[in-house]
């Protein structure tokens, strides 16, 4: 059985009369790369932050590594990388300088150290630019660098991707299981659904509570009760309201260019293409796809 690296009991979180995070209980195992998904607002950042002994819990506690968060934070922090949504840097210092500080914090002085991990995040080239002058993409990974100068075993990431294009998000992402590889575990909170698919196991969350844990096959098989469907009708609208109607549908939807269909498993192909064409849907197509973390998402916050 894996080594449980990171635990959290019945954290709770309250300002006043707003709870901000609700009873949230998980357990993160060694090795794992998780992922936690949510809207913006939803409690993630506030749950790492008493992860971390950063806040403390309204109730609940937490553990890192066996370490009660609150009573010895500093031991946490020297065993822990942790990347803040807005990337901590001196943008008067070069990329080398601003490691080199992160690594002195730590009691690192080996420039060696420095260069292993310039060459690991793909930062030799810009060492030498200072880290106002950077394009977001390398600022991102010059952040993780400093998170990871010491070497933690556990990484916790926030909204690390957040404002970057999207071969720039891939591109971190390769990076993390890189590290992942090498036996470091990471805790990710994110609003991307498409980066969740790359994760262990996904939490997701919603307005403070935490829905459901789990990899995400498991949450595509247990959360959601049917099969779905994308389904390209004209006039899109009508063929939407059409669809809502059809018995047997629990959720449609707009999809980019077509519909997106949440239906009882009962529900065969031919029932929704009688339904639509009853209703004058021009040139209908449907097509049986694999649920998405979006369609588990929907399922999850619509109960």
């Amino acid at each position: 059985m894996s080594e449980v690296i990171a635990v959290a009991e019945h954290l709770s979180k309250r300002f006043g009369d707003f709870t901000a995070v609700d009873d949230v209980s998980f357990e993160v195992e060694a090795g794992d790369v998780v992922g936690y998904l949510g809207p913006n607002g939803s409690g993630k950042t506030t749950t790492i932050r008493m992860m971390l002994g950063l806040i403390r819990p309204s109730s609940g506690h937490a553990r890192l590594m066996g370490i009660d968060t609150q009573q010895d934070p500093e031991a946490i922090r020297a065993r822990v990388g942790y990347m803040s949504q807005r990337f901590a840097l001196y943008d008067e210092l070069t990329a080398w300088e601003n490691l080199a500080f992160y690594a002195g914090v730590y009691g690192i002085r080996d420039p060696a150290r420095l260069e292993a991990v310039l060459d690991l995040l793909r930062l030799i080239e810009v060492r030498a630019v200072r880290a106002g002058e950077l394009p977001l993409g390398f600022r991102q990974r010059l952040a993780l660098a400093t998170a990871i100068v010491h070497a933690p075993p556990l990484l916790i990431l926030d909204e690390p991707t957040s404002g970057v294009d999207p071969m720039a998000r891939r591109a971190f992402w390769d990076l993390i299981y890189d590290l992942a590889e090498s036996g470091v575990t990471a805790f990710v909170t994110t609003h991307y659904m498409d980066e969740a698919e790359y994760c262990h196991r996904v939490g997701i969350m919603r307005r403070g509570r935490l829905l459901a844990i789990d990899t995400p096959s498991n949450l595509k098989r247990s959360a959601l009760p049917g099969r779905v469907w994308d389904v390209f009708g004209e006039p899109p609208l009508e063929a939407l309201d059409a669809l809502a109607r059809i018995p047997g549908v629990l959720r449609s939807g707009l999809a980019g260019d077509h519909l997106r269909a949440l239906t009882g498993p009962e529900i065969a192909l031919e029932t929704l293409q009688h339904g639509l064409e009853a209703a004058g849907i021009k040139a209908v197509q449907i097509v049986s796809v694999e649920p998405s973390l979006e369609d588990v998402f929907l399922a999850l916050a619509s109960d």
